[in-house]
C-alpha cells in the first residue's frame, strides 16, 4: 500500500505525477525543481521573450529548489533530517557544480543523506537543477 501526496504549497508539477509517494517508511519525492508555485516564475532565471535562457543564476536556483524540498516534505509529514538520498540533475556540470556544492553543505550541515549528481542535456522546464530525493520516516 502506498498513499499519494500533494501539496497545496509546493510548485505545481509539470506533468503527471504528484509530488510525492510515501510506500511503508519511505517517502519519494517526484522531482523537484526551483519554481515558484501559481506562476511560471524562475527564482534566478531571465528567459527571452520565445522562452529561451537568456541568463541563470545557479545559487538562486539552489536556494530555491531546496526551499521547495522542504515545502514537500513538510507537506508529507516529514523533515528534512529524515532525507537519506539524493539524486541531483544539472544542465552543466562544469559552470555550476562548485557553487552548487558549496550551497548543498551549507543546507545538509548535521543531515548527510547519500547523493548522486549527473548532467543532464535539459530539464523540462527552463532551469538547471532538479532533486529527486528519498526521505525515511520511521511510523
Amino acid at each position: 500500500m502506498s498513499e499519494v501526496i500533494e501539496s497545496n504549497t509546493a510548485p505545481e508539477p509539470v506533468g503527471a505525477y504528484p509530488h510525492a509517494r510515501r510506500a511503508g517508511d519511505f517517502l519519494y519525492l517526484s522531482g523537484v525543481g526551483p519554481r515558484e508555485r501559481n506562476t511560471k516564475k524562475i527564482p534566478g532565471v531571465e528567459l527571452s521573450e520565445n522562452g529561451v535562457i537568456v541568463s541563470y543564476d545557479i545559487e538562486a536556483q539552489c536556494h530555491s529548489v531546496f526551499k521547495n524540498v522542504k515545502t514537500i516534505l513538510q507537506d508529507a509529514g516529514a523533515d528534512w533530517k529524515d532525507l537519506v538520498d539524493i539524486t541531483v540533475f544539472l544542465t552543466n556540470m562544469k559552470e555550476d557544480f562548485k557553487a552548487y556544492n558549496k550551497i548543498y553543505a551549507q543546507y545538509f550541515t548535521e543531515n548527510k543523506p547519500c547523493r548522486t549528481t549527473v548532467e543532464v542535456g535539459s530539464l523540462p522546464t527552463p532551469i538547471a537543477i532538479e532533486l529527486k530525493c528519498i526521505a525515511y520516516i520511521k511510523k
